[in-house]
């Protein structure tokens, strides 16, 4: 039994690959078939352009956070009732954690899922020239997996087929598609505050121009025939099939300044037993009166932070809340949320919910970017002393201040080690994203400590009602 899937990767960043991607994204989604989006590494903005594109959550594929079966299995969850999934590789085909090996890459991705590739090569001032790249690729690739490429920034038509018969020529593979260099389409500056504009739809025209744009210069039907692959199923020893009863329920933050989620995140709490639910900070909601748990994830409430400041019902929710003991996870965006203020890059300062002693200071230029294997360091719901997640960093803040609270973890990451967040029993906050599928167990406890809040908070209840 088969099923239809095509990895768009390329030569390195800025090959073209989120282009390629978000227009055949487009063209299959505007000919009436299902299309699945995917995205190799832990980018939260390309997979957002993917769910804006196709209405379906985007989900990430990462085998270096992730272990190669659930790596599969998110595959299979998210393919399993689309016509076609288009996943769109990390920077250069080969490029991962590791110099030396196809760890976390494109290429290990292609090689797990089985999925023939298309590679993104940058043509501008070359002809014959072009092929001997792709012949490179194709003697790096163990899998063989390169089964067509698309020629971008090319001068003309006729200099497409100049390097489409050099190609096929050489590398025997098919060319079956190409942009030219002074395309009129780009995509935008990518940047944090871009996401909401792509949430509130602001971009539909764009992404269907992209669209059109693909179909006047693919060959789609070429692309289809050459996606077939060998169906992949959710495995019966899946992580995501475990199911809890319901037994409590956790307020997720969900808006457009905190909306970088991993959805397995969500399928493991529910998997655990949780129910989830949303409410917005930014539209000054207060925590739902029946949650046992919270959970405010990453974004970017500098863009709104003049908004988040003002909103006090919100804020003092919030701090009640954690006051209470309710276990809480707030990471990155959400992190920052709960410091004393954020300060922006012209200077203006806001101030958040106080929960952390301490500010956030925006900058102009990245502060941390990159994987992290995280280490418990301290007693707390979430990650024990010596227990060990995986997760990613990317954030232009820095925080400073008299650190009160003791470090979540111990964070190693290419630069080193070094001690991140904050923590009590029932609070862990830093910048990193983790992913919960690196460690499932965290999701278990997760729950376990919200039900330890949920028959304390009963008992209270029950103690203040027997002496009124």
């Amino acid at each position: 039994m088969s099923q239809r899937r095509i990895m768009i990767a390329g030569t390195g960043s800025g090959a073209g690959k989120t282009t390629v991607t978000l227009g055949l994204l487009a063209a299959f989604h505007a000919s009436g078939r299902t299309v699945q989006g995917f995205k190799c590494g832990p980018d939260y903005i390309d997979s957002a352009y993917h769910t804006a594109v196709t209405g379906r959550p985007s989900r990430n594929l990462d085998s270096w956070m992730i272990d190669r079966q659930t790596v599969r299995d998110i595959y299979a969850r998210g393919a399993a009732d689309a016509d076609l999934s288009i996943v769109e590789g990390v920077m250069g085909y080969f490029d991962g954690k590791d110099p030396l090996n196809n760890e976390g890459s494109s290429a290990d991705i292609s090689e797990l899922l089985d999925c023939p590739v298309l590679l993104v090569v940058n043509c501008a001032s070359m002809a014959r020239s072009a092929a001997a790249i792709v012949k490179g690729f194709q003697a790096m690739d163990p899998s063989g997996s390169i089964a067509g490429v698309i020629a971008n920034r090319v001068g003309s038509e006729s200099h497409f087929h100049i390097v489409k018969a050099a190609i096929e020529q050489e590398c025997g593979v098919p060319v079956v598609g190409y942009l030219k260099k002074e395309s009129t389409i780009a995509i935008p500056e990518r940047h944090l505050g871009l996401v909401p504009s792509v949430e509130r739809g602001e971009l539909s025209g764009f992404f269907g121009g992209l669209g059109d744009l693909v179909s006047s210069t693919f060959d789609l039907d070429a692309i289809w025939n050459l996606a077939q692959a060998p169906r992949i199923t959710e495995s019966e020893q899946s992580i995501f099939k475990q199911k809890q009863e319901v037994s409590v329920k956790i307020a997720v933050a969900k808006d457009a300044a905190f909306n970088f989620y991993y959805k397995e995140n969500f399928e493991l709490l529910e998997a655990s037993g949780a129910e989830l639910l949303f409410f917005s900070p930014l539209a000054n909601e207060a925590i739902p009166k029946e949650a046992d748990g919270l959970y405010i994830g990453g974004g970017f409430p500098e863009e709104f932070a003049a908004r988040l400041a003002e909103n006090e019902a919100a804020k003092a929710s919030v701090q009640h809340s954690i006051a209470e003991g309710m276990p809480t996870l707030a990471e990155c965006g959400g992190f920052m949320y709960l410091t004393s203020s954020i300060e922006d890059t012209e200077g203006d300062v806001y101030p958040m919910t106080g929960v952390i002693s301490g500010k956030v200071t925006m900058q102009k230029k990245l502060a941390a970017l990159g994987y992290r294997e995280l280490t418990g360091m301290h007693s707390n719901f979430l990650l024990p002393a010596g227990e060990k997640a995986r997760g990613h960093e990317f954030h232009y803040s820095t925080f400073s201040g008299e650190q009160i609270l003791p470090a979540a973890w111990k964070s190693t990451g290419r630069s080193g080690e070094k001690e991140e967040g904050a923590a009590t029993q029932h609070l862990v906050a830093g910048y990193s994203h983790i992913h919960f599928a690196s460690s499932p167990e965290m999701a278990r406890r997760f729950v376990r400590a919200c039900r330890d809040y949920q028959t304390n908070q009963r008992n209270e209840n029950d103690a203040l009602s027997s002496h009124a």
